[in-house]
């Protein structure tokens, strides 16, 4: 599944631009799939069999496979394993949780350290004198999820959890294929120190809707239920991930770093992004197009979940704009 730059490079079209002052300032390619209810794919713009990585936006995925091996949460738990949180105080006390049922505590944390998401809390905690810890990166939900489950499976529940090899790790990649379709994916070091694997988007926008309707089963659906009806454990209050699934009931959405974002509805309906220079201020407003060209009411998501202000001295002077076709069927 190895890709050549030269085949990258040509796998992506325009969808946004960047205006200032009335003037376009950057061109946003990307490449875009949305499935219907049936799962025939509705409309897509690029190379949607592109293997990219996905990022965060595979952690469902990845959790699919740790319920598959015996995690058993509280919903908002679950909801935390699968998110990129912003650190604030509820995320956190919900890792120590996850931890605290099988005996561990943060200590136990073996990703990155990090200083919280949100830019307000990260002051504070700098303001107080804190540093950078595994508890406050916002992966942290997803590596208590992980050590939670090697409890639970009797596997170790050292540091070697993040090793390829552990079989953890490896019951993870071998499950992918169960939701998107594919073949058991390549994998790299996602930036938290886990394995990051490589699927296409279409095999991502895949995923989110077999684990959505329920068609790959009961661990699928408590996943879905879990997003949709927690998204303030998913991201946070302001964060667009959250704001969307807020306003749209029943939705399951998940962002990922450079410029990746899937989402999913019971229904069957799914739409998955990447940008393609991983520019993440273009990513609400493509999402926003093309949940409209499928049909997806998004009056109820607050504005701030698709804003994209360009700022000059402080004040907006210009916003992402979509074009080519997905501006014509995402009106």
């Amino acid at each position: 599944m190895s890709t050549d730059s030269s085949r990258a490079i040509g796998s992506y079209v325009p969808l946004a631009v960047t205006e200032r002052s009335g003037h376009p300032e950057s061109v946003h390619h990307g490449a875009l799939v949305a499935l219907e209810r049936d799962g025939r794919p509705a409309f897509a713009f690029g190379d949607v069999d592109l293997p990219i990585f996905p990022r965060s936006s595979m952690k469902p995925i990845q959790a699919l496979s740790m319920v598959r091996h015996g995690l058993d949460l509280p919903d908002d738990l679950l909801a935390l394993v699968c998110a990129s949180h912003d650190g604030r105080g509820e995320h956190l006390d919900g890792v120590r949780r996850i931890l605290e049922l099988v005996g561990l505590d943060e200590s136990a944390l073996a990703n990155t350290t990090d200083l919280p998401l949100d830019d307000d809390v990260a002051r504070e905690v700098v303001r107080l004198g804190g540093t950078p810890t595994s508890l406050r990166h916002n992966c942290s939900g997803k590596h208590a999820g992980m050590l939670a489950t090697c409890v639970i499976a009797g596997w170790p529940s050292d540091s070697s959890y993040l090793s390829p090899d552990h079989p953890l790790q490896q019951a993870i990649t071998a499950d992918i294929p169960l939701a998107s379709g594919g073949e058991v994916p390549e994998f790299g070091v996602d930036g938290c120190g886990a394995p990051a694997h490589l699927i296409s988007l279409l095999q991502l926008a895949t995923s989110f809707r077999r684990i959505a309707t329920g068609e790959i089963g009961s661990d699928g659906q408590r996943i879905q239920r879990a997003m949709s009806e927690h998204p303030e454990m998913v991201g946070g209050p302001t964060r667009d991930v959250t704001l969307l699934m807020a306003g749209i009931p029943g939705l399951m959405a998940k962002d990922g770093a450079e410029g990746v974002f899937a989402a999913a509805l019971p229904d069957g309906r799914a739409v998955a992004i990447k940008v393609a220079d991983g520019a993440n201020r273009a990513r609400p407003p493509i999402m926003r197009a093309a949940l409209r060209a499928l049909g997806v009411d998004t009056s109820g998501v607050d504005a701030r979940a698709f804003a994209a202000p360009i700022l000059g001295h402080g004040r907006a002077v210009g916003d992402v704009r979509i074009v080519g076709e997905l501006s014509d069927i995402g009106r």
